[in-house]
């Protein structure tokens, strides 16, 4: 018997993914849809002796091809020969998830009608008669609670037992979509039928409603009641800072940081020396036990401490969607967002830079439109990410000591002014004359499903230890190599192609007051990844046990003073080289997730240029205005 083809539709927040993973649970498939960075996801289950391969399609509210997520979805329902196609509904939310019902339905898709969070609209007055619903569509209606894993299993009784052309639209949907077919034909222009035909859908379920559904007059629902605090005008704004001030805190204080110590320690102090005991042990040559200790380990071991931080950060937000919170924070700052020329959805990837731009970057896929989606990507990576920091903490304790934490501060800064100029830079020039578009919707607050939360928390965070096996794996291999040879073989390291190459970097630096080929080299090392900065200078300046963790840089620091660092820069040209560092060219691994996030080389290299060159122009102005101010 063949495989039983589901595909399953609907409106953001209507539980469609929750639906899908209680389905599916870990028998599933996630990948890109062909030509875009939409994840694609397929799950597979076995019931009554019937192989199903289920599809989540992306949420969206209508298929107007608009955006990616719509094109996708009436491509895949017309192009596919799918044995039942579920539109997921939310019931407390009717009217609004029939828009993209009817819409479907007059393309032609036959659809079982799928009434979800039915908990939640009996919770606020909402009454659906579904064999009214039934008869007024002509399509089999079921419901369902979502989050409930036995209502959910007899979808799959469902599935294995309707026959699809068995029903046909009723004949006042017929009388609809003839209706639509008249305007489209009849309209003085494509806006005029637009307009027209989005009334009429609207008269069609304004029918639908008022025979199909009641509703009691219950008051205030609850998530309103919350909204007049956490939406509040004048409460919103420091609610949401103290939230995401609290996911820091639990990522980069209680929790998450914490565990990278643990993990960094395991990695970098036991593992390391087991490993080196271990080759030793065996007769294994020098050059390959400081290869695999030095280069491999140190370096994939210096990315996986990260790890930690990113699952936790990705848990707390995926946490905080599932609440329904995060549809308020971009309500809450939209007006702001506009004005850096981006909406409110794109405060997410921004404040997810300041974590890792990685996770920055993947998170644009939220926003709607393509050149939110471009603009976003290619202006989190300004901002002062976890592995910037140890360079920061760095240079300002050993020049600023007096003001250090002002200066680091003053880092963070510069890294969001230049996201906004350059947002609106590239929006005026690059993307001009593409709309941004922002429809919001304020799903109901609820308490999350975990087993949806932990696979969206992996499914997001898998990637980052993919690229630390692959690209990290391969530019530790490089770095070790470059510092250890020069085309003659073994050498001392200010004799290695490293120091080679970071002379010639340093020749673009002659008017910047860094041009040594130590600060070459070290901005070389941080392409590849910026926690090896400062490890780099640590070795190039005499101070090996240089850590990448913040505040142990800070020590670090003391112990290099009146070394050879301490006498290559002067005050001004060291925070010339910290806006440098903080503005210059993404990491490799940032670079590959913007290759992969836009699929394209073109946008990964422009990315990688126009940084460097804004980073050398900014650095430029600030060591050659101080010099002229006379610092």
């Amino acid at each position: 018997m063949s495989t039983l083809a589901v595909a399953l539709t609907g409106n953001p927040n209507t539980g469609k993914s929750t639906i899908f993973n209680e389905l599916t649970g870990a028998r599933q498939k996630i990948g890109n849809w062909p030509g875009v960075t939409v994840d694609k996801k397929v799950g597979y289950v076995n019931h009554n002796d019937r192989a199903i391969s289920i599809v989540d399609l992306p949420g969206t509210y209508s298929i107007s091809a608009r955006s990616p997520e719509e094109k996708i979805v009436i491509d895949y329902l017309m192009n596919n020969k799918l044995d039942l196609v579920m539109d997921v509904v939310d019931s407390s939310n009717l009217e609004r998830n029939l828009f993209l019902t009817v819409q479907l339905l007059e393309q032609g898709v036959p659809l079982l009608i799928d009434l979800n969070m039915q908990d939640e609209a009996s919770a606020h007055g909402i009454h659906v008669d579904m064999k009214k619903l039934e008869e007024l569509l002509g399509m089999p209606v079921v419901e369902t609670v979502g989050r409930s894993s036995k209502s959910t299993k007899k979808l799959l009784d469902v599935f294995t037992s309707t026959v699809m052309s068995q029903y046909h639209p009723s004949e006042i949907l017929e009388e609809h979509i003839a209706k639509i077919k008249e305007i489209r034909q009849n309209a003085a222009s494509a806006d005029a039928a637009e307009e027209a035909v989005i009334e009429a859908r609207y008269a069609f379920i304004d029918r639908i409603m008022s025979e199909a559904v009641t509703m009691d007059n219950a008051g205030l629902t609850k998530s309103e009641k919350i909204d007049k605090v956490l939406a509040n005008g004048v409460l919103a704004l420091p609610i949401f800072l103290a939230i995401m001030y609290g996911v820091f805190q639990i990522t980069f204080e209680w929790i998450g940081q914490p565990l990278a110590d643990a993990l960094d320690g395991l990695i970098n102090e036991d593992f390391i020396e087991f490993a080196k005991e271990a080759l030793e042990g065996m007769g294994v040559a020098d050059w390959m036990v400081s290869l695999v200790t030095d280069g491999i380990i140190a370096g994939v071991g210096a990315v996986l401490t990260f790890v930690p931080l990113i699952f936790v950060l990705f848990f707390c937000l995926s946490f905080l969607d599932g609440t329904g919170y995060m549809a308020r924070i971009a309500f809450i700052t939209d007006p702001i967002m506009r004005r850096c020329g981006l909406t409110g959805k794109g405060i997410m990837p921004l404040m997810m830079a300041h974590g890792c731009a990685v996770p920055a970057v993947m998170g644009a896929r939220a926003l709607d439109s393509e050149k939110d989606r471009l603009v976003s990507i290619l202006v989190t990576p300004f901002l002062t990410c976890g592995a910037k920091l140890p360079i920061m903490a760095l240079f300002a304790a050993m020049f600023f000591p007096d003001n250090a934490g002002d200066v680091v501060f003053g880092m963070y800064i510069i890294g969001v002014v230049m996201a906004i100029i350059a947002a609106k830079i590239l929006g005026a020039t690059t993307f001009k004359g593409e709309g941004s578009t922002f429809l919001l919707e304020l799903p109901p607050y609820r308490m999350p499903d975990m087993k949806t939360v932990l696979l969206e928390t992996w499914d997001k965070g898998k990637g980052y230890l993919i690229k630390a096996g692959t690209i990290i794996f391969a530019a530790s291999v490089l770095l070790w190599v470059m510092s250890n040879y020069n085309f003659s073989g073994p050498c001392e390291i200010d004799e290695s192609i490293l120091a080679t190459l970071g002379s010639w970097m340093s020749t673009l630096f002659v008017f910047h007051g860094f041009a040594t080929w130590e600060a070459g080299a070290a901005l070389l090392s941080g392409i590849m990844a910026k926690e090896t900065v400062v490890a780099t200078m640590g070795v190039l300046y005499g101070a090996a046990d240089v850590s990448t963790e913040a505040d142990e840089a800070l020590e670090a620091a003391k112990t290099m003073l009146g070394t050879g660092m301490a006498t290559s820069f002067t005050t001004l040209s060291a925070f010339a080289f910290m806006v440098f560092s903080q503005l210059y060219t993404p990491c490799v691994t940032a670079l590959g997730t913007i290759k992969k996030e836009t699929n394209s080389w073109k946008w990964m290299g422009f990315s990688a240029v126009y940084m460097f060159a804004i980073a050398w122009v900014v650095s430029l102005i600030v060591y050659q205005g101080g010099k002229l101010m006379g610092f």
